[in-house]
C-alpha cells in the first residue's frame, strides 16, 4: 500500500482513521480559513479540504520511491445556511447550541485524497443531517462550563458521553462525518489505491457505538 499521511491536528480524526488498520503519518495544514464573501458552505469545506492537502503536499520532498497519498477534510456546521464554526467564547458556544436545539441543521465534510504521484486530487463533500434533542438550559450550561464547545463546529460533540446531543434513533446518516472524517466514502476512493479494510464499518459502529444504516450502500459489497 502506498504511504497515507493525514493532513489534520484533529485527535478524533487520527483516531477514526486508526479503525482502518492502515499505517499513517499526522501533518498540520497551515491555511487560512475564513469563508470567501458569500462562499457558500459546501464550496467552503470544498475548498478548504482541498488547500489543506496540496499544502502538506507542498512541504514532501520532490522525489520519493513511493509517493503517499493526503488525506484532507475540513467540517462545518451549517443552520438555515449559516456557517457555524468554533465559537470564540462561552457567549458564543451558549448562542449556538440555542440555535441548534430541537432543531435538525446539516453537517458538511470537504474530504480530499491528493495523490503526490501524479497530482490529481479527487474531492467530495459528504453531508449528514443532524436532528438536536431539547437538550435542557441546565445540561447546556454544564457542557459549556465543561469546555468542550470551544473547540467545535457548532460548539457541540456529537459522541460527547454525558451531553449526547442528538437523539441515537432519529439519527440516519454517517456518524464518523459528524465527527469529521466520513469513513466509508474514504474507504471507497482508496479502494482504488489498493487498500482494503474488512472491518471497517463493524469496528466504526463498535467504536462510536452507533448501527450504521449506510455503509452497505455505500460500499455496495462487503469491504
Amino acid at each position: 500500500m502506498r504511504p497515507l499521511i493525514l493532513a489534520s491536528a484533529s485527535p478524533r480524526r487520527r483516531q477514526l482513521l486508526a479503525l482502518a488498520h492502515w499505517p499513517f503519518n499526522v501533518a498540520t495544514a497551515d491555511v487560512d480559513e475564513t469563508p470567501l464573501p458569500g462562499e457558500a458552505p459546501v464550496d467552503f469545506v470544498s475548498r478548504l479540504s482541498q488547500a489543506k492537502a496540496r499544502a502538506v503536499a507542498a512541504r514532501l520532498p520532490q522525489s520519493q520511491a513511493d509517493p503517499p497519498l493526503v488525506i484532507a477534510c475540513d467540517t462545518t456546521v451549517v443552520l438555515d445556511d449559516r456557517l457555524l464554526n468554533k465559537p470564540a467564547d462561552a457567549a458564543e458556544a451558549r448562542a449556538m447550541l440555542t440555535d441548534l436545539r430541537a432543531r435538525t441543521h446539516q453537517v458538511l465534510t470537504g474530504l480530499a485524497v491528493l495523490d503526490t504521484a501524479t497530482g490529481a486530487l479527487h474531492a467530495e463533500v459528504v453531508a449528514s443531517a443532524v436532528p438536536m434533542r431539547a437538550y435542557s438550559e441546565a445540561e447546556m450550561a454544564a457542557y459549556i462550563a465543561s469546555g468542550d464547545p470551544l473547540d467545535k463546529a457548532g460548539a457541540y460533540a456529537i459522541q460527547h458521553p454525558h451531553f449526547q446531543p442528538v437523539a441515537r434513533g432519529t439519527f440516519v446518516d454517517c456518524f464518523a462525518n459528524v465527527m469529521g472524517l466520513p469513513l466509508c466514502h474514504l474507504l471507497r476512493r482508496l479502494r482504488a489505491f489498493g487498500f482494503m479494510a474488512p472491518n471497517l464499518p463493524q469496528d466504526c459502529q463498535v467504536f462510536i457505538p452507533y448501527e450504521c444504516p449506510i455503509f452497505q450502500e455505500l460500499l455496495i459489497v462487503e469491504c
